[in-house]
């Protein structure tokens, strides 16, 4: 019998601005996935310390303050796993591998990168992805990702890798990740369909950019998306001043099978619930045999993809390298 595993994606909304509490719920809702029988739980993008939607409805000089803070509730890596050892610790406690969308800041410096971060059954921290394109408003906040950062890890669970929103739209960067033979696509989204202009367009958009990754592919696409909650909206105004471009709601989660047929979702709005299904690897071979975009399909002799893996940033080689489990006592 193959290899299958329960997969999922939780669609949640953080404690905004709020890395201390944002950590506690995501390790709450890590055990009640547990509690579920899922192996493999994926979380939004910028999970941690919560998307900051107000880029997308602020002008810059107005929300410099903001953003100092948000840098400040950014989550710590560095060479130990740092901010994320609370959560390392209940991976291995509850043998669960994780996908958590952190706001990742540089360890002793202020530059933050919008990161994916990938933790094994046993605690291990396999790596980061920092997001290689942050997209319009997100460059006043966010740092570009290197190419180095742009991997699949083996796992437990299977082979993994992800991209943030419309990084998704990269298709050299998804071929990379299919070069690597991903088999698992973490893909973390914020709630889009809430911002001014997006409220049409947002979820088709999503729904066919994780079909589209799901077949070109050949891999299991975990779909999470956040939403935005009161105590988001409360806390722009509050600091902010009232706005009218970002509403309550939104976000787009789903599971989605190589062969594009939807296994869980979608789901959208300001509920909070698990997206999951069963991942059942010997379905692969059966989609494998009409297309390989990593083997047969590829057609190697007439497309060529070239990827520059050099490190940009000093700590780009240890946050993609990851860290070693936590010491768990089991007795």
């Amino acid at each position: 019998m193959g290899k299958k595993i329960i997969a999922a994606a939780i669609h949640a909304a953080p404690v905004f601005m709020d890395k201390k509490r944002t950590i506690e719920k995501a390790i709450r809702l890590i055990k009640e996935g547990k509690d579920q029988g899922i192996d493999f739980l994926v979380f939004p993008e910028t999970f941690v310390p919560g998307y900051p939607y107000f880029i997308q409805t602020y002008a810059p000089l107005k929300y410099a303050g903001a953003q100092a803070q948000y840098a400040e509730e950014s989550v710590v890596v560095g060479e130990t796993g740092g901010d994320l050892l609370p959560i390392m610790c209940i991976c291995a406690e509850l043998k669960i591998a994780v996908c958590i969308g952190i706001s990742e800041r540089v360890e002793g410096g202020y530059t933050i990168f919008n990161s994916q971060a990938f933790i094994d059954t046993n605690g291990t921290l396999l790596g980061v992805h920092r997001k290689i394109q942050p997209t319009h408003a997100e460059r006043t906040i966010w740092a570009q990702g290197s190419g180095h950062t742009l991997r699949v890890w083996p796992s437990s669970v299977g082979r993994v890798g992800g991209l943030a929103c419309w990084e998704n739209t990269m298709n050299n960067a998804r071929q990379e990740l299919i070069e690597q033979r991903q088999e698992i696509h973490a893909a973390a989204w914020p709630a889009l369909s809430t911002i001014s202009g997006f409220e049409l367009v947002a979820d088709a958009q999503i729904e066919a950019l994780m079909k589209n990754h799901a077949l070109t592919a050949q891999v299991w696409v975990i779909c999470a998306s956040d939403y935005v909650d009161d105590g988001t909206l409360k806390w722009m105004e509050k600091n902010l001043g009232p706005q009218d471009l970002v509403k309550k709601g939104g976000g787009w989660s789903a599971v989605i099978h190589p062969f594009c047929t939807v296994l869980a979702g979608p789901h959208t709005g300001a509920e909070e619930k698990f997206l999951k299904a069963e991942i059942d690897f010997e379905e692969l071979a059966g989609v494998k045999v009409w297309i390989d975009a990593s083997g047969h399909y590829k057609r190697p002799g007439i497309f060529k993809l070239e990827v520059d893996k050099t490190p940009e940033w000093p700590d780009d080689e240890i946050v993609a390298a990851g860290a070693s489990a936590p010491y768990v006592s089991h007795t």
